[in-house]
């Protein structure tokens, strides 16, 4: 199911896991066709983008970095990531400092950009498997 928003459940269970050791977010993004206000007249794609290149400002300024990003083509194996436009790993130093970046009033005044142009999206945490 596509949503907009963590959960607060969700954050609560992010933030308990392992911290003081680095998490990679899977970013699936699924855009609007046109955006909505504030950002009429703009495509959805293009009202994220204003969303996401202050966010990426935000999570480097505190540590974390984006690792990759781009446009998904097809799936190959499997079903239900078909409408996905784009595909982002981003790297935090930890659990906790995600979710204070994401729960920040710096991300707050940026998310109309983000609801503007998003329809919804998949976030999935990951670590690196041990050896």
């Amino acid at each position: 199911m596509l949503a907009l928003y963590p959960k607060k459940a969700q954050l609560e269970a992010l933030a308990r896991g392992a911290d003081g050791e680095p998490v990679v977010m899977l970013n699936l993004l699924r855009f609007k066709e046109r955006a909505t206000a504030p950002d009429e007249g703009a495509s959805g794609e293009e009202a994220y983008r204003r969303y996401g290149d202050a966010m990426r400002a935000l999570v480097e300024a505190r540590g974390g970095r984006v690792l990759w990003q781009g446009r998904l083509e097809r799936q190959v194996i499997g079903e239900g990531a078909e409408g996905f436009h784009v595909a982002a790993l981003v790297e935090y130093p930890s659990a906790r400092a995600f979710v204070e970046i994401a729960t920040s009033a710096e991300v707050a005044a940026i998310a109309v950009h983000r609801a503007a142009g998003l329809e919804g999206q998949w976030l999935v945490a990951a670590r690196t498997l041990a050896d």
